[in-house]
C-alpha cells in the first residue's frame, strides 16, 4: 500500500495547475476543497484532482515532485490527459 501521493490539482481543464505532495491524499484533496488553508489553490480556486502518483517512500514522492515542478506546462498536460484525458475530478466520488 502506497504511503505517499504527488498529485496535480487544476480549476478546468488546460486551467491553472498545482503539484503537491502529501501522506494522505483524501485529506489534502478536503482540505484543497474545503479552501481551509489560504494560499495559492483557495486563490484560484484549484480544487479538481486530474492526476496522481502513489509512491512507498518519501524520497521517491518528493523526487517526482520536484521533477514534475520543472516540467514545462506542455509535458504536464500530456500526463495529465494521458491518464484523464477528459480531465475529471477524480475526487469527486469521494466526498
Amino acid at each position: 500500500m502506497a504511503n505517499f501521493y504527488v498529485y496535480i490539482l487544476a480549476n478546468k481543464k488546460n486551467g491553472v495547475l498545482y503539484i503537491g505532495l502529501t501522506n494522505e491524499l483524501e485529506r489534502r484533496i478536503r482540505e484543497h476543497k474545503s479552501k481551509i488553508l489560504k494560499g495559492f489553490t483557495s486563490k484560484y480556486n484549484v480544487d479538481k484532482l486530474v492526476y496522481f502518483e502513489a509512491f512507498d517512500t518519501y524520497p521517491e514522492a518528493f523526487t517526482r515532485e520536484r521533477r514534475l515542478k520543472k516540467w514545462n506546462r506542455e509535458w504536464k498536460i500530456n500526463l495529465i490527459e494521458k491518464e484523464n484525458p477528459n480531465w475529471t475530478d477524480l475526487s469527486a466520488k469521494w466526498f
